[in-house]
């Protein structure tokens, strides 16, 4: 028998932010720019990193972001993960 999903919209959107966290704090721990590392994935500005960073507009770092993002700062992308199951038990 199958669980249901107790996972809503927003505790989706908490997970989102807590990755878009995980990914600045490795950025800044490298001393990377969101231009670098918009850069670097091939984008020409810093908005899609801002945004997905900080969940505004609903927008957020699709698997192929965190893929780039991990081989662009050298880190695992399983590290992007750390914290959301805190976030799935906090709603």
């Amino acid at each position: 028998m199958l669980k249901d999903c107790a996972i809503d919209t927003l505790a989706m959107r908490h997970i989102y932010k807590k990755i878009g966290q995980n990914v600045k704090n490795a950025r800044n721990k490298r001393g990377v720019s969101q231009l670098a590392l918009a850069l670097a994935m091939g984008h020409k500005a810093v908005g899609s990193i801002s945004l997905a960073e900080s969940c505004i507009q609903n927008k957020h770092f699709n698997i192929e972001h965190l893929v780039k993002i991990s081989q662009i700062l050298d880190v695992e992308v399983t590290s992007f993960f750390d914290g959301i199951f805190d976030e799935i038990a906090a709603h």
